[in-house]
């Protein structure tokens, strides 16, 4: 598997592993199953606790990500295998794999730091990037694709819905006014008309950048994050075994609001027995030493 040369070798820290660490107890010869492993992060953690006959499967959209846990993995006494899938194709890949009910199920679901600070991904307007987003690159349709190809009003439904916000319409308009005389094709360029869209009286904002809602629903549109996370939590009870558990790091109110109805739900069928009544989230600790760390939300159940 290669890895591409100018790859930026940033480090991921994994979010609310300590916690993680704290609640879960895998036997040793156990199957773990991490569905975004990423550089290998929480992999690592519980991977240094398995025996010779446990297995560790790590699945990722990402190649570079890939190449680099399988450097941090390598060391590992049990069996690792890893997988560039998407987490949605879980049961079928497992089943393709030969790998059994699993003891534990991660999913974390943000973007790692690598992937921010990679320029080819265009995911971040604190550097001009080409408007890409796409984290696994098999996806055919692009953020650029969608700015200067949708109509005014699905444009406006798709920043309300994915990014909720309110002045969706605002920017939209703005959007389709901009690329009438030049397509839109980098971040900077979209985070300065959404700011121009949004701008108040000295051109200040409170807390966050103008166009970080934007962003993030372009980013969840292009890489069909909502939808891959409702095949996940649907599939993830038919590969848990009895006992088994399920745990999942949400960044925002979206993605943890399919997370805690799923549980919800489940719980109620008799499948799941909830083990966070509220989510976990960082301590302060953490928030300060991780600044990603922030608005995550950590969901635990088991499987009865």
């Amino acid at each position: 598997m290669a890895m591409d040369a100018d790859d930026p070798q940033v480090e991921h820290i994994p979010v609310l592993a300590e916690a993680l660490a704290e609640r879960i107890d895998l036997p040793q010869d156990g199957v773990m199953v991490d569905a975004t492993v990423g550089h290998g992060g929480h992999s690592l953690l519980f991977g240094e606790r398995l025996g010779p006959r446990a297995t560790l499967v790590g699945l990722d959209v990402d190649e570079k990500a890939l190449f680099r846990a399988a450097e941090r993995l390598k060391a590992l006494k049990c069996k690792v295998v890893l997988l560039r899938c998407n987490f949605r194709e879980i049961a079928d890949q497992l089943d393709a794999a030969g790998i059994g009910p699993a003891d534990f199920i991660l999913a974390d679901l943000g973007i790692n730091s690598a992937q921010f600070a990679d320029p080819q991904r265009g995911l971040s307007f604190q550097v001009d990037m080409p408007l890409d987003m796409r984290i696994d690159k098999r996806i055919e349709t692009t953020a650029a694709d969608i700015v200067n190809e949708a109509d005014e009003k699905a444009l406006a439904d798709l920043i309300y819905e994915f990014g909720q916000e309110r002045g969706s319409r605002r920017i939209a308009r703005f959007i389709v006014q901009h690329r009438q005389n030049q397509p839109i094709m980098t971040t900077a360029r979209l985070a300065s008309i959404v700011a121009a869209a949004l701008a108040r009286p000295g051109g200040k904002w409170r807390r966050i950048h103008p166009a970080t809602r934007t962003f993030q629903a372009l980013r969840i549109a292009v890489n069909h994050e909502l939808e891959n996370l409702k095949a996940l939590l649907a599939a993830a009870p038919r590969r848990l075994k009895g006992g088994g558990r399920f745990a999942v790091i949400s960044f925002h109110s979206l993605e943890d609001g399919l997370v805690k109805a799923d549980f919800k739900a489940n719980s109620a069928a008799g499948v799941y027995d909830i083990l966070t009544k509220k989510p976990i989230v960082p301590d302060r600790c953490e928030a300060e030493r991780n600044r990603r760390a922030r608005s995550a939300k950590l969901r635990m159940a088991r499987k009865r």
